[in-house]
């Protein structure tokens, strides 16, 4: 759990720098530049909603493949199963609070063990996001800030599209 924490404040330390020195350090919004305005910034130029919405999607297809492959899927639906059969014991014992606390420890335990286990596909997709959200904020920036649909800016439609398309993609490939 110690390795787990630490990398998580060396990554947090690293996507702050990147946040925070995106102005300051050239090369860093250079090189994001150089690299997403051919690609990403021609989907955008071609039509600012179509194609924000395809880069979300590919972001959201990205995000899923790599948890596909960095979680043991088995192992979280079996510890996801535990987790709801310790919720129904949970509901048994509510009358009891010794009872109640002795399973509650064991929940917290799974819910430990999730998280750790969900947590690595963060570790390996954290920097490119945010690399992404500067360089994102750069672009509808420099588009006076569009406004989707009508009533929404791009990172509330990242929100609720990587949501969606996380969902459905979930599901297609049947991950836990």
């Amino acid at each position: 759990m110690q390795k787990f924490f630490f990398l998580m404040t060396v990554l947090s330390i690293i996507s702050l720098g990147i946040v925070f020195l995106w102005e300051q350090i050239p090369i860093i919004k250079e090189t994001a530049h150089a690299i997403l305005d051919p690609t990403a910034g021609a989907l955008i130029s071609w039509n600012v909603t179509g194609g924000t919405l395809i880069l979300f999607f590919i972001i959201a297809l990205f995000m899923t493949i790599i948890q596909k492959f960095t979680v043991d899927q088995k192992t979280l639906r079996e510890m996801k199963a535990e987790q709801k059969e310790i919720s129904k014991e949970l509901q048994q014992y509510r009358d009891n609070p010794e009872k109640a606390l002795e399973v509650n420890k064991r929940s917290m335990k799974i819910m430990g063990d999730i998280m750790s286990m969900t947590m690595k596909s963060s570790f390996i997709t954290m920097i490119p996001l945010i690399l992404l959200f500067r360089w994102f904020s750069d672009v509808f920036t420099a588009l006076g800030d569009p406004i989707f649909f009508g009533f929404i800016n791009w990172f509330w439609l990242y929100l609720i599209s990587v949501l969606v398309f996380g969902g459905i993609l979930r599901k297609a490939f049947k991950m836990a």
